[in-house]
Order: C-alpha cells, then structure tokens, then sequence
C-alpha cells in the first residue's frame, strides 16, 4: 500500500503530540544478549528490575508512572549491570522534570517552577526530548573505555605509497648484481678511452 508510510508516520507525529511533554518511549535497561554467541553484545532490555529501583532510591509503583519500564521478573545476576542500570536510573531521574497533576497544587516529588520555566524555555528552542531512546543510548560500558580502531589521522606520516617502497626494495635486491656488473664495464670504458 502506498500510502502506509505516510499513515504510519502521521500516526507516530499523532501520538507524540498526543503525550507531549511526555517522551514516547520509556526508560529501559541494559542487559546482555543471552547464550555464549551473543553476550558479548549489549542491548535494551524489557524493564528494570526491584533490586535496580530500590538501589536508586525509586518505589516501584511510581517507576512505571514517570516513564521507566519495570520487569519484576528480572534478576541482577552481576553486580556490574546493576551498578551501571543504577546509575542509568540516577541520571535519568536527574534530568526528568515533573509537572504537577492540578496547578498550583505542587506534591514533594514534582520539580521546582524554576526547573518547570527552563524547561518551557527549552521547548520554545526546540531541546526536548522527544525519545529517551536518544537521551539515554544503549552503549557497552566494556567498550567505552576499551581500545577502538587507530583512525588515519593518528597515524604518523610515514612514506607514501608502501607498495610502491617494497616493490623498489625487491628490484634492487634482484637487479644487485646486474648493476655492478654495468658499473664495472662503465669504469673499463672510460679507462680504456683515457689511454
């Protein structure tokens, strides 16, 4: 069908206005891919576990209402994803900005008016998130701080064209013998027309 893009995209733009300044998404942890093939890689999980929120100091029945997954299921198995969900959930709570339900009627856990302005300001300048899938990427910790590939610019300048080097090595090695042997024949010649 031709027209299900449009229509789909229309639906999404339908939708985020629909929730706006609410994201369209929700916070999700990281979690490794299962079996021995593939735990290498890192990817979004379904939902934080109770252990995770109750490390960052968040009751689980508010998780849910201010747009973080939770996955009761889910067990902490390495103290190394639970340390880094928690800290996913600590700068995500930093960053979150609640409004109050009824105006004026502000609870302990919503924001300041100061944070509320900046934050209308922001949105008038068009720095809101729309996804927290982009505010909060999914990146390997592992990797971060590993060593990645050398990009050519740190490279040191070294000779141009190395093939081009290697193929001129291997020519004079070969032709050593040829050349002194031109050499000498030169040197008769030019003693015998000395004389």
């Amino acid at each position: 069908m031709p027209g299900r893009k449009s229509r789909r995209r229309n639906a999404r733009i339908a939708k985020a206005a629909a929730v706006a300044p609410r994201p369209v998404d929700k916070l999700r942890p990281i979690v490794r891919c299962p079996t021995l093939k593939y735990n290498r890689r890192v990817r979004a999980g379904r939902g934080f576990s109770l252990a995770e929120l109750k490390e960052a100091k968040i009751p689980r029945k508010l998780a849910s209402t201010i747009g973080i997954s939770v996955d009761p299921r889910r067990a902490n198995l390495s103290t190394e994803t639970l340390a880094i969900n928690v800290e996913r959930l600590k700068a995500y709570r930093s960053r979150l900005i609640l409004f109050p339900r009824r105006s004026g009627a502000h609870t302990k856990l919503d924001s300041s008016k100061d944070e509320i302005a900046a934050y209308n300001d922001s949105k008038k300048e068009g720095e809101a998130v729309k996804r927290i899938g982009h505010a909060f990427k999914i990146v390997d910790p592992a990797v971060v701080g590993a060593v990645s590939e050398v990009k050519r610019s740190e490279i040191g300048e070294g000779t141009k064209n190395a093939y081009r080097v290697l193929r001129d090595a291997r020519s004079d090695a070969r032709l050593v013998g040829v050349r002194e042997h031109r050499a000498k024949a030169k040197a008769d010649e030019a003693q015998a027309t000395k004389k």
